[in-house]
């Protein structure tokens, strides 16, 4: 739908800036090319992504997503250095403009082209917590209100004759596509570093650990969670009288796990059993 979507307002804003001659809807055809190449690029993130593990990799290929929205984020700063560029040119050099309105019409139908598409994306990837339909979903949002600025100042020149109006909305929509490929790059950034999972998420975990705790008896320690791409991990040590059996260990260590995935369905847990009164039991604490 992404890749549909840029290949149409690509057309789309593209006609409009030869109509018009604007360096606004140029600039706006543009981020629309970058798009395209954001939006392939992703395709392939995404089918990397998905693939199940294997021997070499043991805990799949979900951090392939973050790849993707890196690459999206370093194509933003190059359209975003055309825009500049080109808008910086065309102050110096203002040229009057043709064909407004029909000008201005092309490009709203792209604009609304790229909103239903971009709230999709999000839609979806809040959904299923992908860094890559995120990562699209805010750019194609960011093309539009581009696109609205762009529009607003090929108005004001219809409006008022002032040429130079058109660059000026062109350079601050070029600045404003710099600041989300900004965001972009260190979201991604952020996901290849495993960053914790939200603040929330780790609160409801704490909150069913001390749903089992016991003080002297059943403790836990070594809490730490993690995300990679659309999965989330979660690690933590389970301390227990060194006098109960395996069985009994293990038993309520699943009890826990259960309640846990209870909280946060989708969560991947790794619980570590240790006896309570072992002092090797805290030797690894302080590195969690």
């Amino acid at each position: 739908m992404s890749i549909a979507a840029a290949v149409v307002t690509i057309i789309l804003k593209g006609g409009a800036a030869w109509l018009t001659g604007s360096v606004g809807l140029l600039s706006d055809a543009a981020e629309s090319l970058v798009n395209l190449v954001a939006a392939i690029v992703a395709f392939v993130a995404l089918k990397v992504s998905i693939k199940p593990a294997d021997d070499n990799h043991p805990y799949g290929h979900s951090k392939a997503e973050y790849f993707s929205a890196v690459i999206e984020g370093v194509m933003i700063f190059v359209a975003a250095a055309f825009i500049i560029a080109t808008s910086v040119e065309r102050l110096i050099n203002p040229r009057p403009l043709e064909r407004l309105g029909l000008g201005l019409m092309i490009s709203v139908v792209a604009a609304i082209i790229n909103g239903v598409v971009g709230y999709l994306l999000l839609r979806k990837g809040r959904e299923t917590r992908s860094a890559t339909l995120l990562a699209d979903g805010k750019h194609l949002l960011t093309d539009v209100v581009t696109s609205a600025a762009v529009l607003l100042g090929v108005a004001l020149v219809a409006i008022t004759q002032q040429p130079r109006l058109d660059p000026i909305v062109a350079l601050l929509a070029g600045l404003n596509i710099l600041w989300t490929g900004i965001a972009l790059i260190r979201d991604s950034v952020n996901g290849l570093m495993d960053i914790a999972l939200p603040e929330e998420t780790n609160e409801k975990l704490e909150a069913v650990l001390d749903r089992f705790r016991q003080p002297g008896a059943i403790e836990f320690h070594a809490f730490r969670t993690r995300r990679a791409g659309s999965r989330q991990f979660m690690d933590v040590h389970v301390l227990v009288p060194g006098t109960w059996s395996v069985y009994r260990g293990h038993d309520l260590t699943e009890d826990v796990i259960d309640a846990l995935v209870e909280v946060v369905p989708d969560i991947r847990v790794s619980a570590h059993l240790e006896p309570i009164d072992d002092p090797r039991s805290y030797a690894d604490e302080d590195d969690y």
